[in-house]
């Protein structure tokens, strides 16, 4: 049975930016990193995005511990993280940090459109759906790939918050 190409965006949970990757990280990345591949040897186009998850009350009290900047731990930790992907043969499209301008500006747009749309901007769950396919996340674990997908995509993305009006982004 022939399948039509599909487009597909995979992530997997995102590496806390305060330690590095440990086991339990690699089991997981390897084995959508293969599901990846394995999608774009049937012919489909898949994208794998990843990103640091760089906020956070440990991140801050490990830099204090370390006696440096938060912003400098979440850049040395991100090199250790992609170096280790690196050595163990791990493709992302797409690699990323939560803390970025690129965040920031999503998060920003997602806030006010739900905002203006009388949703609750406390809404913890989004359902980010591309075109027919779909994944539920976090949303500060979606906004920091978000973009970079959008652009790599250039397909439609919709925000919907747990029960509430759907939010188009482009």
């Amino acid at each position: 049975m022939s399948e039509a190409p599909r487009k597909i965006l995979v992530t997997s949970a995102l590496p806390y930016a305060n330690g590095p990757i440990h086991l339990g990280h690699l089991v997981e990345y390897i084995q959508t990193d293969i599901w990846s591949r394995f999608q774009r040897m049937r012919g489909h186009e898949c994208i794998y995005v990843c990103a640091d998850d760089a906020h956070g009350t440990p991140i801050m009290l490990k830099a204090r511990e370390e006696e440096i900047s938060p912003e400098a731990l979440i850049e040395r930790i991100s090199a250790e993280h992609q170096a280790d992907f690196a050595a163990f043969n791990i493709r992302f499209d797409q690699y990323h940090s939560t803390h970025s301008d690129e965040n920031r500006e999503l998060s920003a747009y997602i806030y006010e459109q739900a905002k203006k749309m009388g949703i609750s901007p406390n809404a913890r769950s989004i359902r980010l759906t591309m075109k027919k396919q779909a994944c539920s996340c976090r949303i500060d674990s979606f906004a920091g790939i978000a973009r970079n997908a959008m652009q790599t995509t250039n397909t439609g993305i919709l925000v919907k918050f747990a029960d509430q009006p759907t939010i188009r982004l482009n």
